[in-house]
């Protein structure tokens, strides 16, 4: 999708690259003890968490990758990046009587302001597919909500760390724009 909307991008797989990097972008499909294992394993955590932390580079989470951001997963056992106050928890479908996993187009409810929308009218659509959601501490961390069975967080955002629950890189139109927000506005 990026190359669709004529960013030049690159799969980081250095500490070099990671530090001249511009803006990043975590995507992520998976379980999330094993995607912190990746991360970890990659070597790139601390000079990820100077970019992102001290540096002030943008950051998007998709998915997993926003998962990623929270402190911890009912998923695993092992702790995550801890970046936004937020935990991750599974759908109940028992209990909210829902198919699980949540998969398909969904509509977002904008919350409060960020730069990654342009109003509460807009990008209203995109394509989820995941077991488990994003339970922000704050609410004041909220972009937006979606509901399936029960409302849950599905933009984050702190500062200049933003996590998306859904893909924008299958949400056609609607997730070009949010990806062409985030590398512009951000």
């Amino acid at each position: 999708m990026l190359n669709a909307i004529g960013v030049k991008n690159q799969i980081i797989d250095s500490v070099e690259t990671l530090r001249v990097s511009d803006k990043l972008i975590l995507p992520g499909v998976g379980s999330f003890d094993h995607g912190m294992s990746n991360l970890t394993n990659s070597g790139l955590t601390n000079a990820l968490e100077q970019a992102v932390l001290e540096r002030k580079v943008p950051f998007l989470g998709i998915c997993l990758g926003a998962q990623l951001l929270t402190s911890k997963s009912e998923e695993g056992v092992i702790p995550g990046l801890n970046w936004i106050e937020a935990k991750t928890i599974r759908f109940r479908p028992k209990d909210l009587d829902i198919k699980v996993p949540h998969m398909g187009w969904n509509t977002v409810t904008i919350k409060n302001k960020s730069k990654l929308f342009d109003d509460k009218a807009d990008f209203k659509k995109y394509y989820f597919a995941h077991n488990y959601y994003i339970r922000a501490t704050s609410s004041n961390q909220v972009i937006a909500t979606t509901d399936h069975g029960n409302l849950f967080d599905s933009v984050i955002q702190k500062d200049n760390i933003i996590g998306v629950q859904f893909h924008p890189e299958k949400s056609h139109r609607f997730g070009m724009k949010l990806l062409e927000n985030f590398i512009t506005r951000f």
